[in-house]
């Protein structure tokens, strides 16, 4: 199947930790690299962020990217990509005239977008996965949100166009109904994991304190790793590492790392916070490995890959209930499960870890088999290629339907 991914900002080629650059840069990345390997020619198309980026690249995958010009030629903060919509969508319809894909699988809305205008210009099927929806932001986020005003009116005119809406979480199907998606056209698919780099077995990074926890992310407030900074303050003997941001030689001009920073100098806990910035992808296993327990402490998640990494590693994980995070942990089973925005709840669930090695190990091996068993890379490729097949007939039914 010739399948082309839509996916304007998040350009699976980028480093994750920055701002705009997380988890769909991986999905989309590991998503595309897992296709390939199953024997299927994949292309994604995302927005030119520089004169110096070549047209087009083929990954070491065997996937290609291709850098669509489409407004200027620097990086743009996602929620202002919206005006340069049009011209992306003319570049795919030039494109899909003379070539045309059998599906095209948008990635976030303003991808969708521009896929749509394409789409029906070319007959194109379209699959659609949003990463997060815009009702969902404006309820958490409030005023604070930077969304274009027309995003959720948008949202829901994509969805209910799109063939095939792909959900990472079973939270997002009741909300994708809301926008009005038929049931019967939502699939959930989770996030996956690579399983060749996130193992049990490998080095640990060392560590400073007796006992010690990881959170990773974009530095964002509604990550909020100042939960998890508040809950340090009961949690003597241990630190905490905080892992994401730009390069720890620019975290000084981060204001998010600023304002955390001098959360914990308030708190008292500025001496076991630990700010490594940008940890790559080579690396991040290695600081997984080295924690009693990885905190995700957001104030919604659409998904989450980070548990599934610290899982896949072996490690047990304490997780706010919100969003993807309630498919992934296991209460009491893979990790533990705790209310958003209670540090002190969280300090509580963290210490029984740390005052149970044996509890930790069993959680941390239960998320290791949960990990292997649900979501590997393929798995979830396989499970995507049954959604894409609801649109383009695999050929081995339509020769039976013959």
């Amino acid at each position: 199947m010739k399948i082309a991914m839509v996916s304007e900002h998040a350009n699976p080629l980028a480093a994750p930790g920055e701002a705009d650059a997380g988890g769909q840069n991986v999905h989309v990345a590991e998503l595309s690299a897992a296709l390939t390997r199953a024997g299927h020619d994949v292309t994604v198309y995302t927005r030119r962020e520089s004169r110096e980026e070549p047209p087009e690249v083929r990954t070491p995958q065997g996937f290609r990217v291709v850098h669509v010009p489409a407004g200027p030629p620097r990086r743009e903060p996602k929620d202002h990509l919206l005006p340069y919509m049009g011209e992306f969508g003319g570049f795919l319809r030039d494109r899909w005239a003379g070539d045309r894909p059998d599906l095209v699988h948008a990635h976030f809305w303003v991808s969708g977008l521009a896929t749509a205008l394409a789409a029906s210009a070319t007959g194109t099927p379209v699959a659609q996965t949003f990463h997060a929806l815009g009702v969902v932001k404006k309820r958490y986020q409030g005023d604070m949100d930077t969304s274009p005003a027309d995003r959720i009116r948008l949202e829901r005119i994509i969805g209910r166009q799109a063939g095939r809406v792909i959900a990472t979480c079973s939270d997002e199907v009741f909300e994708l109904s809301r926008l009005g998606v038929p049931r019967s056209r939502i699939s959930v698919i989770p996030c996956g994991v690579d399983l060749e780099r996130f193992t049990p077995d490998g080095p640990a990074a060392r560590r400073g304190a007796p006992h010690r926890l990881v959170a990773v992310g974009r530095l964002v407030p509604r990550k909020g790793f100042d939960i998890a900074i508040t809950a340090l303050a009961q949690l003597p003997d241990t630190e905490l590492v905080i892992a994401g941001g730009p390069k720890r030689s620019r975290l000084a001009q981060d204001p998010e790392a600023r304002r955390l920073r001098k959360l914990a100098g308030r708190l008292g806990v500025g001496d076991r916070v630990r700010w490594p910035g940008q940890v790559s992808r080579k690396d991040m296993p290695a600081l997984l490995r080295s924690a009693d327990a990885v905190v995700c402490t957001p104030w919604y998640e659409p998904f989450g890959l980070v548990p599934l990494e610290a899982m896949a590693c072996g490690i047990p994980v304490v997780a706010a209930a919100v969003g993807g995070l309630t498919d992934t942990v296991v209460d009491g089973v893979t990790g533990l499960l705790v209310r958003p925005h209670q540090p002190r709840e969280l300090a509580s669930r963290v210490r029984r870890l740390l005052d149970d090695p044996a509890l930790g190990h069993a959680y941390g091996t239960a998320g290791h088999d949960r990990a292997v068993a649900r979501y590997s890379w393929d798995r979830v490729a396989a499970d995507t290629l049954r959604a894409y097949h609801k649109l383009v007939p695999h050929p081995a039914a339509t020769a039976e339907a013959r």
